[in-house]
């Protein structure tokens, strides 16, 4: 493949749910491009894009792959993006790369729900868009369903640019709008078409439908307007239709949709001359930068002779190769075998042999341009979201904005050999998909995973096995329960013990007081001493207070630490000869557990907020199951969109550590939701005797 400047590069990403033809579309891309002598399969796992072990068994893409190929001297890069929800990190990876997005939609399915997640992302990222709807051979498909449905549930600007010829197995051509023609297809599957005048039959709704066109692209200029007006349609030239199309394209009012079939090839040339036409090229583009030096933001061109610049948006890696960086070059060039800079780290980094990746095929290139992707191996400290410049111009690139872990869950390796390499396999893995976060929680020592679904955890766990050779369970994590107390308490324990030797003698005096909730306390217990006269030396304070922090970690209803609380020793006596620092530790330990009881000890539990996000027929279903079955209180509801509203609410823990599912099954998949820990609260009573009696039960079973 030769060089392209940065004016004939285009990075596209093909986004759709998955099974709408994203990658089946990639394969009829490369052979109507002549870069493939014929096309792959899902179903036999030979497409180019999906390579992975875990994508050729399950028949769907879990990573994003780029596909370059040459078009009309023009070179794409196509990203071929997961559809699955549980798989978003990848779709934030390519959003923060590409030009523009093509969302894929099935004729027989219309939009589904992981087309309109990705629509939305795509829209938040301000990234231009056109639609492709796929499959028009397929039974029941029905392309005025799918076009209505994309403009009520996407948006209305999406502006058909073609129309069927037939459909399902009587699809036999494509009308071209702006060009009043028609694209006949041979019967070979090749993708060879002829063009013809539109067939009578249908030759009146096409016109309607293209006069409409051509009136939404008149609207976008007065004098456009005037004359459209005056003389119809066709006083209008090409080129004052070309012009004014691309005014709609810059000014959002019009989305061009395609169509056409992937597995067929109708409609993929038209595709691609229509993606020229409504996405700008890298050139096009202007990216923010902060300069290092001067703390400063400026604008990049996207030329070759600026400072170099370049994102890494994905990390692969593999135990015997090591790590494989995919990038893509903002500003400036990249290098075979020079040094550049992490923004992050601000250590050099040694690049070695650059790569222009096809799937999993790499090819050696000595220079990666502006505006175009490559691959390099082996960085010593780099991962995704890091920026590479030159050591003379420090810049830093924006990073990518990946979802928030939603789901949680308990790792537990099945042997010791695990355990030992559990560790080492889940950072190898957090380096491929930034969005999990691996962490331990102090109070419980389990280990903890976090990611976007009980599905991608159990993903991740298949992943681990196969690469790292790593064996573990997730479960749901044991809820952090607390204990505080509610009251005032005092308690006098002596403690005295007789050994036939030196005995031990201690006594102290202690007083509990209930402290404000505070999120930001990092110590649980304030100590303190109000001992006059010295009836206790101050060398057994630290002894008293390591045993009242002992009593804590203990609790005193259901095992569960005691946060929030005062205690001051007001009182005691000490023996000169048997008092001991292990002495006045028990009595500090048994002197808290007596004033604890007395001061009503309470159970609280983590309030989680969630920040829900559903379509609006589904706000009376979700404020029901929280309402009735997560004892949440609901805080707020704001509308964002024409058709979305926003749900704050408070949820204990123990109600939402499976809520992603639970929302899946409510939205049917069109909810989202983030969560972060909020404050702690009493248990309900009932809540609190199940809790304490699963506590005793335990503590039975251990015994």
């Amino acid at each position: 493949m030769k060089e392209y400047g940065p004016d004939r590069i285009h990075t596209i990403g093909l986004f759709g749910h998955g099974g709408a033809g994203k990658t089946t579309l990639a394969e009829a891309l490369l052979f109507a491009s002549k870069a493939l002598p014929r096309m792959g399969r899902v179903e036999d796992g030979s497409t180019v894009s999906d390579y992975d072990p875990d994508e050729v068994k399950r028949h769907a893409s879990i990573n994003l792959s780029v596909i370059p190929i040459e078009w009309n001297g023009n070179k794409f890069n196509f990203i071929d993006v997961p559809g699955y929800a549980d798989f978003r990190g990848e779709a934030a990876a390519a959003l923060r790369v590409i030009d523009g997005m093509v969302l894929v939609l099935d004729a027989a399915g219309g939009v589904e729900v992981g087309a309109e997640l990705l629509w939305q992302m795509a829209r938040e990222a301000n990234i231009p868009r056109v639609v492709f709807i796929n499959k028009l051979d397929r039974e029941n498909a029905n392309f005025q369903r799918t076009v209505e449905q994309a403009k009520g549930l996407l948006s209305e600007a999406i502006t058909p640019m073609h129309m069927p010829i037939g459909s399902g197995a009587n699809f036999k051509g494509i009308v071209s709008l702006r060009k009043r023609k028609a694209w006949l297809h041979h019967n070979g599957k090749d993708g060879a078409y002829e063009i013809a005048e539109i067939p009578a039959e249908i030759r009146p709704a096409a016109l309607q439908m293209a006069d409409g066109l051509i009136e939404k692209i008149a609207m976008t200029n007065d004098h456009l307007i005037e004359e459209y007006l005056a003389g119809g349609a066709e006083a209008l030239s090409d080129e004052e239709l070309r012009q004014g199309f691309q005014a709609a394209i810059n000014a959002h009012t019009i989305m061009p949709l395609f169509i056409g079939s992937a597995t067929t090839l109708s409609g993929i040339p038209q595709l691609l001359d229509g993606i020229l036409d409504a996405i700008p090229s890298a050139a096009k583009r202007l990216t923010t930068a902060h300069d290092l030096r001067n703390d400063d933001d400026y604008f990049l061109e996207g030329k070759s002779d600026e400072p170099l610049s370049a994102l890494v948006f994905k990390t692969h890696v593999d135990q015997y190769v090591g790590r494989l960086s995919c990038f893509r070059v903002f500003s400036g060039e990249l290098h075979s075998n020079s040094v550049v800079r992490n923004a992050r780290t601000g250590r050099d980094e040694r690049i070695g042999q650059l790569f222009q990746l096809r799937g999993k095929e790499q090819t050696p290139v000595s220079v990666v341009h502006a505006g175009d992707l490559g691959a390099v191996a082996k960085l010593a400290d780099t991962l995704s979201g890091d920026t590479l410049y030159g050591a003379d111009n420090p810049l830093r690139l924006r990073g990518i904005s990946y979802p928030e872990a939603a789901f949680t869950a308990k790792v537990t390796p099945h042997s010791k050999n695990d355990l030992d390499k559990l560790g080492n396999a889940l950072h190898r893995i957090i380096e491929e998909d930034p969005i999990l976060q691996l962490g331990r929680d102090i109070q419980t020592g389990e280990t903890l995973l976090a990611g976007l679904s009980e599905t991608h955890l159990n993903f991740v766990a298949e992943r681990v096995k196969r690469k790292f050779d790593v064996h573990f369970d997730l479960a749901i994590p044991s809820v952090p329960y607390r204990e505080r107390i509610s009251s005032t308490a005092s308690s006098t324990y002596r403690h005295k013990k007789q050994t036939g030797g030196a005995g031990q003698f201690a006594e102290i005096s202690l007083r509990l007081e209930p402290l404000p909730a505070d999120p930001d306390r990092a110590d649980p217990l304030e100590f303190a001493s109000e001992i006059v006269g010295g009836v206790v030396s101050r060398s057994f304070w630290p002894a008293i207070e390591k045993g009242i922090r002992e009593s804590m970690a203990l609790g005193v209803l259901s095992g569960h630490p005691v946060i929030d609380v005062k205690a001051v020793i007001y009182d005691g006596k000490e023996h000169p000869v048997d008092s001991k620092e292990i002495a006045f530790k028990t009595a500090g330990k048994f002197a808290f557990r007596e004033a604890a009881r007395k001061a009503n000890p309470v159970i609280i539990e983590p309030i989680y907020v969630l920040n829900i996000n559903v379509p609006d027929e589904y706000v009376g279903d979700i404020l029901s199951d929280l309402n009735g079955n997560k004892r949440g209180r609901v805080q707020g509801m704001e509308q964002i969109g024409h058709s979305r509203t926003l749900i704050t609410a408070h949820v204990p823990l123990a109600e939402c550590q499976r809520y992603s599912t639970d929302l899946r099954s409510i939205t049917q998949g069109r909810g989202d939701f983030v969560m972060r820990l909020d404050h702690y609260d009493d248990v309900p009573h009932s809540v609190a005797q199940t809790i304490i009696a699963n506590a005793k039960q335990h503590h039975d079973d251990d015994e």
